[in-house]
């Protein structure tokens, strides 16, 4: 049995788009830290997103998937070669091709898929590394949470790839390439910053941004009453803000870790202040996931309420964190 497999770094980080984003990367010589992958990704936001082909109202913390990786490589100048196919064959061509060339791979899949994940939910914005394979196996990079360096079967990763449904893309594969002369990152970190927080204040639609977070805040009272099953459906609600690849504080700690780092690199009293809030907002982030899973625990509706009432402090204080962000340009 012959086996392909690329040199590469395999230790896993705390978001899947991230981890993908730093394999990638640091192949190419460039090593970021997660934060700063995040925060110049233009990674952080908010949704309130509810309907009826929803058994739950889903919280989110991040931007769509793949539009990280697509405003990074615009913000780091990367040449990214997307590839998307509905055809199977040509999908493992657009990748084996990359592998036998000594390039690792990202992919977008449905995580539901993969052997290795125990947490059977589709997920169709996932995103892994792929670094070699053999004649029945995928070797992956994931996130530490699902053990780094890791393997699936060919077949699973084809089902995959190819799953159809929200957030799914048609077996979309990526590369990224570094200019031969890459821009250094602290100059991007203001128009990186900048954007997200444009974007956060000024959303097109209230269940975004802070306005989606202060929709949130008067809507979370009610979940008990939305809920068919309160334990199962509160409870998970709670564990994706906290565990789902978010890093915690549904993206918060990441952002506010990004922040921090930028202090370092910019004398700004505007970043600054957009860090202090930020790690207030972390802590209050991981306080409402507490709330609620309190509340599915004990069926006491006088959590989500302390829930919804922290979630409108929280809208408070990321609409004054963004404010002061949005004038580093000044």
């Amino acid at each position: 049995m012959t086996t392909t497999l690329i040199d590469v770094d395999t230790y896993g980080m705390q978001h899947c788009e991230t981890t993908a984003l730093g394999v990638l990367l640091r192949h190419q010589g460039l090593d970021l830290s997660e934060p700063m992958l995040f925060g110049l990704g233009r990674g952080l936001s908010f949704v309130y997103w509810d309907g009826k082909n929803l058994d739950f109202p889903f919280l989110g913390g991040r931007v769509r998937p793949f539009e990280l990786t697509r405003n990074l490589a615009d913000g780091l100048e990367l040449e990214m070669d997307v590839r998307e196919t509905a055809s199977p064959r040509r999908a493992w061509e657009n990748v084996s091709a990359q592998i036998t060339a000594g390039r690792p791979v990202g992919l977008q899949l449905d995580s539901f898929h993969l052997d290795y994940f125990t947490s059977k939910v589709h997920f169709g914005g996932h995103v892994v590394a792929l670094y070699g394979y053999d004649e029945h196996t995928a070797y992956l990079v994931d996130t530490a949470q699902q053990g780094g360096a890791v393997s699936t079967s060919l077949s699973s990763l084809a089902r995959a790839r190819a799953a159809r449904g929200p957030m799914t893309a048609r077996n979309r594969s990526f590369t990224v390439t570094t200019p031969r002369r890459p821009p250094d990152p602290r100059t991007r970190i203001v128009p990186a910053v900048t954007a997200c927080a444009d974007a956060f204040l000024r959303p097109p639609i209230a269940n975004l941004g802070h306005r989606g977070i202060e929709k949130a805040g008067k809507l979370v009272p009610g979940w008990l009453a939305r809920a068919r099953e309160p334990r199962r459906d509160l409870t998970q609600a709670a564990r994706l803000m906290e565990r789902a690849g978010t890093g915690g504080a549904l993206f918060r700690n990441l952002y506010r870790d990004f922040l921090a780092e930028c202090t370092a690199l910019v004398d700004s009293a505007h970043l600054r202040t957009g860090h202090r809030l930020y790690a207030e907002a972390a802590v209050l982030w991981t306080q409402t996931a507490e709330l609620i899973a309190r509340a599915g625990q004990s069926d006491e509706g006088t959590y989500l309420v302390r829930a919804g009432a922290v979630l409108g402090d929280l809208a408070r204080i990321e609409r004054e964190a963004m404010e002061a962000l949005s004038r580093l340009t000044e």
